[in-house]
């Protein structure tokens, strides 16, 4: 299964970011090294939300992260939400539709 973990961004994120994104990206590569997230990245010109794609039997690592994220912890993330993604195409579709 998939989750979508979405993060609204404080107006100010860009130039608040440096002194988290360290800790924050070795947080996300630990998450990838562990197999539960697949993509991440900021979203929009200019950015003002995050996408963060899981991949779980269960929300826990998405909401895991979002609450040991440093982003959130500082106030660059406004609001998070995670939702199942229901994927039906792709080589790793959790229910693949032909």
């Amino acid at each position: 299964m998939h989750y979508l973990l979405t993060y609204e961004l404080a107006g100010d994120y860009l130039q608040r970011r440096e002194q988290y994104r360290a800790e924050h990206l070795k947080l996300a590569w630990d998450a990838v090294a562990r197999g539960e997230l697949l993509l991440a990245g900021a979203v929009g010109e200019p950015i003002d939300s995050a996408l963060l794609v899981f991949t779980s039997d269960t929300p826990a690592p998405a909401e895991a992260f979002a609450l040991a994220d440093p982003y959130v912890h500082h106030g660059l993330v406004t609001r998070w939400t995670v939702r199942k993604w229901h994927t039906v195409v792709g080589e790793t579709a959790s229910t693949p539709v032909r």
